[in-house]
């Protein structure tokens, strides 16, 4: 039976090359973004390639709970139409801020780099247990080590700094991922987030030259954090999604779940927080508050 995946993201960067690869590997693609002209580069591109399935695009903006309901039902009621399971969610999507800023009235960073992935994950989870086995990639970032470690609210305490709030994003995506991962053992699907390191993205390109971004102590060093965050995001794309595509394709892990697959492309060890269950439960209660799976 064909197998099938699904990336956000997917038109450019790390995302677009995930597909490439899971493209490669022989799975039918579907790409998710919010700008039609670069899904149907996407698209071209990969299908230059004569996969085995011929890739598709759809539309929607990540940023929008409400788009993520649709895409969910949209994929979801495909997927019953047909009879294909749906094998593999990658959950690409991420975004940095250096200003402060509201998406449906909750902070946008929150929203685009866990609520927007948390959502369509649950909505999804129907039709990736009814295809199982399944996999979900969850996309991480070393960012994590600087983030507040407080989920109390969707905002932690003290000023706006893009780097430090795209960090506990990330981290509150990674203690779900892990937690899920527990949730759905025995299921036949498995839970991993990829670590892709550092790669030269329309996010990195921009947001990251600019000192708003870190903490007014990390301000007073900028020349040097400046180096070291061109030095960590000046490798390709294509190297940045290995971890992605070995951990939605590597028969290695079949049967695992739970774990992070780092930039080796091999499994590493968790940054602790993320294991903590008091926050993953913290977690948990501001993702059902914010981005409810069910019906209010």
């Amino acid at each position: 039976m064909k197998r099938t995946a699904v990336v956000t993201a997917g038109t450019g960067g790390i995302g677009l090359e995930t597909a490439l690869g899971l493209a490669t590997a022989g799975y039918s693609v579907t790409v998710i973004g919010r700008n039609a002209e670069r899904g149907a580069r996407a698209v071209d591109r990969i299908n230059a390639t004569d996969p085995a399935h011929p890739a598709r695009f759809l539309s929607a903006d990540l940023a929008s709970l409400e788009e993520v309901r649709g895409l969910a039902d949209r994929i979801a009621s495909e997927h019953a139409a047909s009879g294909e399971p749906l094998t593999v969610l990658v959950n690409n999507v991420g975004a940095m801020f250096a200003d402060r800023r509201d998406l449906g009235g909750v902070e946008a960073s929150f929203v685009v780099n866990h609520l927007s992935p948390y959502l369509l994950t649950e909505l999804l989870l129907p039709t990736l247990t009814a295809g199982a086995p399944s996999r979900i990639v969850n996309v991480t970032s070393g960012a994590v080590g600087v983030a507040k470690r407080v989920f109390d609210a969707v905002e932690p305490p003290g000023g706006y700094y893009g780097f430090h709030w795209y960090g506990r994003a990330k981290l509150a995506n990674l203690a779900y991922t892990l937690d899920l991962a527990k949730r759905l053992d025995g299921t036949g699907v498995s839970v991993f987030a990829a670590d892709p390191g550092g790669a030269a993205t329309d996010m990195t390109d921009g947001t990251l030259t600019d000192p708003k971004i870190v903490s007014p102590v990390l301000r007073l060093m900028w020349p040097l954090v400046r180096r070291t965050f061109a030095r960590s995001t000046s490798g390709p794309a294509s190297v940045a999604a290995r971890p992605s595509i070995a951990a939605a394709t590597d028969e290695a892990l079949t049967g695992r779940t739970g774990l992070v697959i780092g930039a080796q492309a091999s499994p590493v060890a968790p940054l602790r927080a993320a294991t903590d269950p008091r926050v993953a439960a913290a977690v948990r209660r501001l993702s059902e508050r914010y981005a409810p799976a069910t019906a209010v």
